[in-house]
Formats: structure tokens, C-alpha cells, sequence
């Protein structure tokens, strides 16, 4: 009977640990003082490390980002009734969250430029919307938005600015984090991020004032007194101290991570970008991308499912480009400002394996894999 070796899997981006083993040290310091809790040193030494990291006065730590991007929607007035303008080429983590808010979304087109929110398109927005609570700006698979431009907006409409930073720590636009612009901005350490913590998340400001709130808010609301007292609506947002261990540990490692990434893109852009109908992710002068997920554009006979399914048949993870928030069946009832530009970056886009653990072996088998489509 014949039997034939399954290659081994390529995975889109999983967990990476560091080689230091860091990650363990602070794990095993939470379980040696029985701090296994949603409080204690590491929770707090993550907040100080991340917030010294990117350049924010304070930082929460929380079980999600979609649990800071709420957080940061109710720190920043936002209500039943409120309108948010929100990117519609993002995923539904970003939008969610306004519905907890019993606010509505109004959605934003993208540009080729940046791939994110597009300054022309929101501009149009605020005048058809010039009621707007926020703005919520997302830096796309580590591609900073060009946030001059959206701040000088947002600025001029008096509007608070929330950042959707969680596929692009790392990322620096005009040498300063991306998150860090805002009022607000959020990371994500789900498994498949930059650094990852398995499942968690930051809320960053130089409000210092907010932050404490938001703290607050995600522990219950619970008032300081003897007995359980709550004069506030609390969540259970909290990041736990083992978990925030992970992140101080993979922290140390986020410089390491953003160059491998950077060492992908390049590979990929090199070996196929000059393949008919090929496009990578754009590229400006003001953007130093993490290229947290290396994607490109097809525009010829090649098409994202002929590359997704030749992919799949060697055992390669790969995924279309996130499909717009107004197309959603449960998003499409609300208002779109813009053309075409997202849903054409949906239709024809495809993520490529960005795992940091991949060898040149497993590059060049997924660049040989695509080549023999064309």
C-alpha cells in the first residue's frame, strides 16, 4: 500500500515564541507568588513596558483588543445613537464594538495608497455626517493610514480619533508608533499578531485620567468601599497576570519579529513581484510597516482562489484580503461614504504565509507553489 508524507504545514502567522525563553520567566514568577489573578506585577509591568515602548503616557491591559476598542469608544463619550465613522476594509473586530455602544457605523471607503481609511473619502463623510462622536482609523496589516492627513481632519470636525493598531505594533509613521496619534489607540495579542500573549489586548493615551477609568470600568466598576458597590456599568475586561507575562516576555522580541516579517515581504515582493498582474501592498516613504501579513493584488488571469486552493493542496495557509464591513449581511444596513477601492482590494487580494518561523526552505516552497500558476 502506498502512502504519501503530508509536507509539513505552513501556517499563515502562529505564536512564536522567544528562543530566550523570556516569556517563562515571568510565567513562572506569576506562579511562584500565587499571583494567578487579573491583577498583579506583570500585568502592571507589561502596561509601563508596552506604553514606555511605543511613546504613551499610560496603558490598560486588557482581555482583548476588541475589549479595548470598546473601552476606548466609552472613554470617548460614545452613546446610544452617536455615529462613529469606522474603515469598512477591516475586520469586524473593529466594528463590533460600536454596536456594543448602541452607536451606528458609518462606513469608510479605502485608498490604493494606504489601503486604509481614505483622507477623500472621509472628508466626504463629515460633510453628509457632521454630527460624528469618532473616528475609529485602522492600520491595516502593519500599513500605517496617513494619519496627517486624517488628524488634520478630524482636528478640523473637533472629532475624537481612536486607533485599530492591533495588526500593526511596530509599525511607525514619520518615526512614531502607530496607535500613539489619537486619543486613543488599541493593540491586539491574539495568537496569530506580532507578539502574542494567546489572547489580549492594550488601550493606550497620554490621558493618563482615562486610562485609570477605563481600568476601572474593566474590572466590574467596582467603587472603592467595603462591601461590593457598583455605581457604574463594569466589564470583566482585565488582563490576567500569567497572560501578561507572555506579552513582557515577547515584548523583549517584538524588534526581532518586525525585521523577520520585513525579511518576508521583501522575499515575496522579490521572487514574484514582477509576475503579469502581480501587486504587493503599497509602500510610501513615510511608512515603516511591521508587514505583519504580506498580501498582494491580482489583476490578471491568475486569480486569489487559483493561488488560495494551489496553496492548500501543499498543506499552505493563506486567506483572501478581510471582506468589507458594508458587504457584511449583519453591516450592510449601514451607510458606505466612497467607490470602489475596497471591495476591488477584496475581490482581488490574497494574504501569503507570514509566520516568523517560516525558513528561506518554506519561502521558496510557497514562491515555487505561486510561480507554477503563472
Amino acid at each position: 500500500m502506498n502512502s504519501t508524507k503530508v509536507k509539513e504545514r505552513i501556517f499563515l502567522s502562529s505564536p512564536h515564541m522567544s528562543d530566550e525563553g523570556y516569556e517563562m520567566q515571568y510565567v513562572k514568577e506569576a506562579f511562584d507568588t500565587n499571583w494567578i489573578a487579573p491583577l498583579g506585577e506583570n500585568v502592571n509591568g507589561f502596561e509601563r513596558e508596552l506604553a514606555e515602548k511605543v511613546g504613551s503616557k499610560a496603558a490598560a491591559a486588557l482581555s482583548s483588543g476588541t475589549a479595548a476598542i470598546h473601552l476606548a469608544l466609552k472613554a470617548a463619550g460614545v452613546g446610544e445613537g452617536d455615529i462613529v465613522f469606522c474603515p469598512t476594509l477591516t475586520f469586524s473586530a473593529t466594528a463590533n464594538p460600536i454596536i456594543y455602544q448602541n452607536a451606528i457605523p458609518i462606513f469608510i471607503d479605502s485608498d490604493y495608497e494606504t489601503w486604509n481609511m481614505s483622507p477623500k473619502a472621509l472628508e466626504k463623510a463629515f460633510e453628509k455626517y457632521p454630527e460624528v462622536k469618532a473616528v475609529l482609523v485602522v492600520h491595516l496589516y502593519g500599513l500605517s493610514a496617513d494619519m496627517d492627513k486624517i488628524m488634520e481632519i478630524c482636528k478640523k470636525h473637533n472629532v475624537a480619533v481612536i486607533e485599530d493598531a492591533a495588526e500593526s505594533l511596530g509599525t511607525y509613521y514619520k518615526g512614531k508608533h502607530t496607535g500613539t496619534f489619537g486619543d486613543y489607540g488599541i493593540f491586539s495579542f491574539n495568537g496569530n499578531k506580532i507578539i502574542t500573549t494567546s489572547g489580549g489586548g492594550m488601550l493606550v493615551s497620554n490621558n493618563e485620567e482615562r486610562i485609570a477609568k477605563a481600568r476601572f470600568w474593566a474590572t466590574q466598576s467596582r467603587d472603592q468601599a467595603r462591601h461590593y458597590q457598583h455605581s457604574e456599568l463594569g466589564f470583566n475586561y482585565r488582563m490576567s497576570n500569567v497572560v501578561a507575562g507572555i506579552g513582557r516576555g515577547q515584548l523583549k522580541v517584538l524588534d526581532q519579529r518586525v525585521a523577520q516579517k520585513n525579511y518576508i515581504y521583501e522575499f515575496y515582493k522579490r521572487e514574484l513581484g514582477e509576475l503579469e498582474g502581480v501587486e504587493f501592498m503599497p509602500s510610501n516613504k513615510w511608512d515603516e510597516p511591521n508587514y505583519w501579513l504580506s498580501s498582494m493584488v491580482l489583476t490578471g488571469k491568475v486569480r486569489p482562489i487559483d493561488v488560495m486552493e494551489a496553496l492548500e493542496k501543499e498543506n499552505i495557509e493563506s486567506r483572501p484580503v478581510w471582506k468589507p464591513m458594508h458587504l457584511q449581511p449583519f453591516f450592510e444596513k449601514y451607510d458606505f461614504v466612497g467607490t470602489d477601492v475596497a471591495e476591488i482590494l477584496f475581490e482581488n487580494g490574497v494574504c501569503l504565509p507570514s509566520d516568523t518561523k517560516m525558513t528561506d526552505e518554506d519561502l521558496e516552497r510557497v514562491v515555487e507553489t505561486i510561480k507554477g500558476l503563472f
